[in-house]
């Protein structure tokens, strides 16, 4: 009944995600502070390393439960933190903040409804979600960079909405996947 995960839980991917989330305290520090060039280079570094993770994970065949679970939270962890402060500074639009928290507070509800009706399900992104995740750190890149250097302001409008399209999609993508589950006969 092998999953395809390994039972190792100190791996490289692992070890980035954790890396990841250290990074997180680090990131707002130097967002509150202001220091925007260097929140670029430390959410730069998140990001490379999320993708980092995930590709040798697949490609070494180093999938871990710990990681299954983990690297979301890192994911998580960084993005809200990232879109808190942004808005709080006036960098990125409250009502985009309260879009993306929104629709992980309903994640968050969807899983418990499902363990307090011992539902089964399986934590995996959809298709929507992971362009979510893609364009929401691609927001915070570019909204970065407008407030850093001139010249990208014209691109952070359009993918603010982008971000927030597809946040909602997401969302609702699933509620219906969420209203499929609890529906089924176990």
């Amino acid at each position: 009944m092998n999953s395809g995960r390994s039972n190792t839980v100190v791996n490289i991917p692992n070890t980035l995600t954790l890396a990841r989330l250290l990074m997180t305290p680090l990131f707002v520090i130097l967002l509150l502070r202001e220091h925007l060039t260097m929140a670029l280079v430390v959410f730069s570094l998140a990001g490379i390393s999320d993708g980092l993770d995930g590709f040798i994970a697949r490609w070494f065949n180093q999938k871990t439960l710990v990681g299954a679970y983990l690297d979301p939270v890192a994911d998580k962890v960084l993005l809200v933190s990232s879109f808190v402060c942004l808005a709080i500074q006036g960098i990125l639009p409250e009502w985009l903040t309260v879009i993306v928290l929104s629709r992980d507070v309903l994640i968050v509800i969807g899983i418990a409804i499902f363990s307090l009706t011992e539902k089964p399900y399986r934590i995996r992104p959809s298709m929507a979600s992971k362009c979510t995740t893609v364009a929401q750190f691609a927001v915070v890149v570019v909204s970065l960079l407008t407030s850093s250097f001139s010249g990208f302001h014209a691109l952070q409008i359009p993918l603010v909405w982008m971000t927030g399209t597809l946040t909602v999609v997401s969302g609702f993508h699933y509620v219906y996947v969420g209203i499929q589950i609890l529906q089924q006969e176990v």
